[in-house]
Order: structure tokens, then C-alpha cells, then sequence
């Protein structure tokens, strides 16, 4: 499967004009600072803003931008990047322009960021769930380029009419699924498709209860588990069955409840979702397959990974079984609480080179954000009939992972509903019921 090339894009001799970015979300995943501190997750140091200052230490991003719902806290958050960001890797500049003013509170906010941004600039957003499609819709009506967290959005009607603005206004809009870069997904994608009919996929994926402190305000209210990290596994599933035809076309759904409700989290918050989803060929219905998603934030707080990530692919002709959890490098560390760790460095490596420079470039966390801000200097460059072309890469964009955002809402709509729900896709819309 071909993908946007890393390096600058276009038949000009000149690189494309560096992207503006504006960051919306001053959280865990964007600058590592949670709670007064730096996260206590594997992202201490975040993973957009570190990626944007280097990508712009490179040359392919211009002015940042940063903007949350609270000014106060940004004294912190720029001490936090000077020191564990400029003062690591060889004073690389975290400066960056912020919304609101340090004295001011503001929930809309981010509409005064994205106005003062040029048409063709990029936002990033990783905000809660029910916020992406606002933010993103009010971006994609002045032509702004957006990257967003998964899920997209919460439901069909949000994720198609998003996709109508984005056709309408000329604009990229990426769903971040960095999952697809990673290697050994990418690589398991790419050989699936020669290993016949999909039969059966199962994946788990999971997190540790203490990811709840830093979720508590939202989990289970604004998202769920499923919404949170099912996505990611639900979207491998899709990326490497749709292209042999496999659609979803119902839906059912599971869910374990009490330990999440006894940490003090909303008392509907669910602690563990499975969604199974029955797929079918759409040249020869008769030809279905079986996929399950379990995903959980309350694992083990010492299992040793903050992540446990895995899935068996299984079709006519072979299988495919993958676990990303322990790949094989653990560190024993006596001032870790059960010490003994499983890094993931092919995720962000954090460690900086012999020069001092930031070196995760490689990383698929990092890659993830440079594919989108070679995608949208290409659009900038060389106009929106490049958006179809996009789309052809099987890169995560709005139109590729229409299927994804039915499967998590009819697996939430299952658990509400106490029902199966069925999928139907007609010319291109989709719809449940």
C-alpha cells in the first residue's frame, strides 16, 4: 500500500511553503503536562508539540500555534517544554503562539485561533470526543487542513457531513490512526491480502486503571473505552479487509462494568467493551467473516507495559498474529514500582542522537503527523485534485474511514439499545439501523 513520501513533495524545484499549525488541546498527548506535571503515561513529553517543533526545526512547518480552554496554565506548560523538551534535544525551540491570554478562561477559544489563521494553514485537535466535530467543522468552513484524534467523530451523520464540508471547501482532513504506520501492522496489512477470504480477526487492546485519573472528567460521559481504543484495532481490521471487499453489516456488543465506577468515574462508565461486528463480501454475500474488538482501561497498573496491544488475523488460505505489548525489549529498572518494563521505541523514541537532536523521527507516532503535513503542503502545492489522490494511498482520511465511525457507533448504540444493530451502505452513504 503506497503512502505520502516523507521527503518534500511536488514537480517544483522549490520545497512547498513550510505549514502553519495551530494545536488544539493542551493535554497528555499534545505537550506531555497533566495535572500540574508531566504525564505519568509514556507520553512525558507529548507527542504533537514535540513533533511540530522538530518538523519545524526541519523546514516543513512554519508558525505554531497552541490553544486550550484555560490561559493559566500555559506558564506551566512552557517551563514543562523548556525543560524536558529545549533543554534535552540541543535547545530545540518550543515556542509557540497560545489562545486564550494566561488570565483568561475560555471554551471557544479556539475559534479566535482558527481566525487567525491563513487559509491552507492545519489545526491538529486532540480535545474530548464530543468537541472534534465543532472544532473541525468551523476549521474546514475557512479552509483550514485538520488532523484529528480518533475516533473522528462520534457518529455517521457528524462523520459524513464533515466529509461533504471537506469536499466542499477543498481541504485534507486525517484522521489520526497511527496504527497504520506502524511496521509490523503495515507490513500485516499489506500480506493479508494475499492470504485469501477473511474468516475471523480478534484483537485486545488495553490501558491501566491510572489512565482514568487523567480521563476521569469525560470517561464514559463524553466517550467510552471502545470510542477511546477499539478504534484503533477496528481500523486495522477495515484497512486490511476492505480492499478485498469485506463491508461490516451488523453489529452487536458487551460490556463489564465496577471497576472504573469504583475509582470514582461517572456511574455509567464501562471498564471493558467487546463489539463483534459480522462482516460480508460485497461481490458474494454468501462469504462472511467474524471480527471481535476488546479494549479496556482497567488493567493492571503493573503488567509491565502502558499498553497491551495484539490481534489474530485469521483467512482461507493463512494467518497473522501480532503482539505489539512486548517486543521484545524490557528494561529492569529498581526505581520502577514493579520493575520491570516493556518499552515501545518504534512508537516515539525518545532517546536523542549523537548530536544532542531529537531522533524519533522514525517512530510511527512521529509519522503519523509528518505523512499529514506532507499531504496538505502537496494540496496547498498542487490544488485539490490531490485530495482523491490521497485517498487512493490508503492513508486515514475522512473517506477511508467511514467504516470505522459506523462500527463504533453501532457498538455503543448496541450497548444503549440492548440490540444488533445493521449497517447498510448505499452509494457511498452510510447508514444504521
Amino acid at each position: 500500500m503506497s503512502a505520502v513520501a516523507s521527503h518534500p513533495l511536488g514537480k517544483s524545484q522549490d520545497a512547498p511553503k513550510p505549514l502553519d499549525v495551530l494545536m488544539v488541546g493542551t493535554g497528555e498527548y499534545t505537550t506531555g503536562f497533566v495535572g500540574g506535571g508531566a504525564s505519568g503515561s509514556d507520553k512525558k513529553v507529548g507527542v504533537v508539540g514535540l513533533t511540530m517543533f522538530d518538523l519545524r526545526r526541519r523546514g516543513k512547518v512554519g508558525k505554531l500555534s497552541m490553544v486550550g480552554t484555560s490561559g493559566g496554565k500555559y506558564p506551566a506548560i512552557r517551563e514543562h517544554l523548556t525543560k524536558n523538551i529545549t533543554q534535552v534535544y540541543n535547545n530545540l525551540d518550543t515556542s509557540f503562539e497560545s489562545y486564550p491570554a494566561n488570565d483568561t478562561t475560555d471554551p471557544n477559544a479556539y475559534k479566535k485561533a482558527i481566525d487567525a489563521l491563513a487559509p491552507g494553514s492545519a489545526i491538529t485537535i486532540f480535545t474530548p470526543d464530543t468537541t472534534h466535530y465543532p472544532i473541525a467543522l468551523y476549521a474546514i468552513e475557512r479552509k483550514i487542513h485538520v488532523l484529528v484524534t480518533k475516533p473522528a467523530v462520534k457518529t455517521l451523520e457528524h462523520h459524513q457531513k464533515l466529509l461533504a464540508a471537506a469536499k466542499e471547501h477543498g481541504v485534507f482532513v486525517f484522521v489520526e490512526h497511527h496504527k497504520r504506520f506502524d511496521p509490523a501492522y503495515a507490513d500485516a496489512r499489506y500480506k493479508a491480502q494475499k492470504l485469501g477470504d477473511f474468516n475471523y480477526f480478534y484483537s485486545y487492546m488495553s490501558q491501566p486503571k491510572s489512565q482514568l485519573e487523567t480521563f476521569k472528567a469525560w470517561a464514559g460521559v463524553d466517550s467510552d473505552i471502545s470510542y477511546y481504543l477499539n478504534s484503533h484495532h477496528i481500523d486495522i481490521c477495515d484497512s486490511m479487509v476492505s480492499e478485498r471487499g469485506y463491508t461490516p453489516v451488523k453489529v452487536s456488543a458487551s460490556a463489564s462494568k465496577g471497576v472504573a465506577v469504583g475509582l470514582g468515574c461517572d456511574p455509567i462508565t464501562e471498564d471493558t467493551i467487546t463489539v463483534m461486528v459480522h462482516w460480508a463480501l460485497k461481490s458474494d454475500p454468501s462469504k462472511q467473516a467474524t471480527g471481535v474488538y476488546t479494549a479496556s482501561w482497567t488493567a493492571p497498573q503493573r503488567a509491565g507495559v502502558h499498553s497491551n496491544q495484539y490481534f489474530h488475523y485469521m483467512a482461507s488460505q493463512g494467518e497473522i498474529r501480532i503482539n505489539q505489548a512486548k517486543r521484545g525489549y524490557d528494561v529492569a529498572d529498581d526505581s520502577l514500582p514493579n520493575g520491570l518494563m516493556w518499552y515501545n521505541p518504534f512508537y516515539m523514541k525518545y532517546a536523542p542522537d549523537e548530536e544532542g537532536n531529537f531522533a524519533g523521527q522514525g517512530g510511527y507516532g512521529y509519522v503519523s503527523f509528518e505523512k499529514f503535513v506532507d499531504a496538505c503542503r502537496l494540496v496547498n502545492e498542487g490544488g485539490v485534485e490531490k485530495l482523491a489522490e490521497l485517498d487512493k494511498r490508503g492513508l486515514p482520511t475522512l473517506k477511508n474511514t467511514l467504516a470505522t465511525t459506523a462500527i463504533l457507533e453501532a457498538g455503543r448504540r448496541a450497548l444503549d439499545e440492548k440490540r444488533e444493530i445493521q449497517i447498510k451502505e448505499t452509494d457511498g452513504v452510510w447508514e444504521l439501523i
